[in-house]
């Protein structure tokens, strides 16, 4: 289990159940809640949070099935000790989750310690910056290897780029997570966790020179993802610079990999319809050899690129119902 929750590249988090009952009352919830040896998990020195998700049941709403559990566990220990320990929403030491569907309750233990997605390398960002569980899906899909060169030319704050370098050069997503909900299980054993975290660690290489780069005409942007890839070990090598594609004299034989402004990115729908254009004329006339994959945030766009694709596959994100397009330029 530790060595999934570090080294997974798609999961959001990983949840470990501790008690799953039937629940037809806000009542029975506390008083079953109440019971359970929270002294095992928690301390009056640490925090903790709840996340609450409920459907098809008497208790109906969510905050209030979060609340409840809130009490049973704050009562719990003014019970045994006279005192409380602390809920923190943001950044607790341990994330509770409580799942009630018809009227039957589980109460897991995030043992990821929030959401995977979070790497903790993107401090600066742009308007709608790329989740970066999608960038690694995209990475994946596009079945690059790291043999030939990869370049995103509307790099944004460089998701799509940290994802490209941490998949080759096998940085584990985790790699900045300063803490896991799995430490405070009761059978966590310390010195196994560093065993396998150094290993993990230790398989980390140098990226070749030049093998990925990026640019974006916005500078603000390219700050940007310096800024974001310097966060990560060795995420210097990675060369950003402020350029326009359409002052790019060649990307012959290279992957491309990008997203590009789509209506939902840019206030103006039609102007990015004509950059889309430029794009698709930029790789028409200087891209040979190249293969290309476009990550289209809205399903109508695909009729707007006059490329032959060689497949598409639908990626959902945030309500998105996008497109990864692979095009292979002769």
């Amino acid at each position: 289990m530790f060595r999934v929750n570090y080294t997974s590249r798609l999961l959001t988090h990983v949840l470990a159940p501790l008690l799953t009952f039937d629940c037809h009352s806000d009542r029975y919830l506390y008083k079953t809640a109440k019971s359970l040896p929270w002294e095992q998990l928690l301390s009056l020195d640490t925090t903790f949070a709840i996340e609450a998700n409920v459907s098809g049941s008497r208790i109906k709403h969510s905050q209030f099935a979060a609340q409840r559990l809130k009490d049973a566990i704050v009562d719990h220990f003014r019970d045994i000790s006279g005192e409380r320990p602390n809920v923190d929403p943001r950044n607790p030491d341990l994330w509770l989750n409580l799942y009630i569907h018809n009227n039957k309750a589980t109460i897991s233990i995030d043992t990821s310690g929030g959401s995977l997605h979070r790497r903790g390398y993107r401090v600066a960002s742009v308007t709608a910056p790329m989740q970066e569980t999608v960038a690694a899906a995209i990475i994946r899909f596009s079945e690059w290897k790291g043999v030939r060169p990869l370049y995103d030319p509307m790099c944004g704050s460089g998701t799509l780029l940290a994802e490209a370098y941490m998949y080759v050069s096998r940085v584990p997503a985790g790699y900045l997570r300063e803490k896991f909900g799995f430490e405070r299980l009761p059978d966590f054993d310390e010195e196994i966790w560093k065993e396998v975290k150094r290993e993990c660690d230790h398989r980390i290489k140098p990226l070749p020179q030049g093998l990925i780069r990026g640019s974006d005409l916005s500078g603000i942007a390219v700050e940007a993802a310096n800024e974001n890839l310097m966060r990560l070990p060795g995420g210097e090598q990675v060369k950003v610079s402020k350029r326009a594609f359409q002052d790019i004299d060649s990307l012959k034989n290279t992957v491309i990999i990008c997203n590009p402004p789509y209506g939902l990115r840019s206030k103006n729908a039609g102007e990015a319809r004509e950059l889309l254009d430029e794009f698709v004329v930029f790789l028409k006339e200087r891209c040979s050899g190249a293969v290309v994959y476009l990550y289209l945030g809205k399903k109508e766009l695909l009729k707007d690129i006059f490329l032959q694709a060689t497949w598409k596959k639908p990626i959902n994100s945030g309500g998105l119902h996008g497109y990864l397009v692979k095009y292979e330029i002769r």
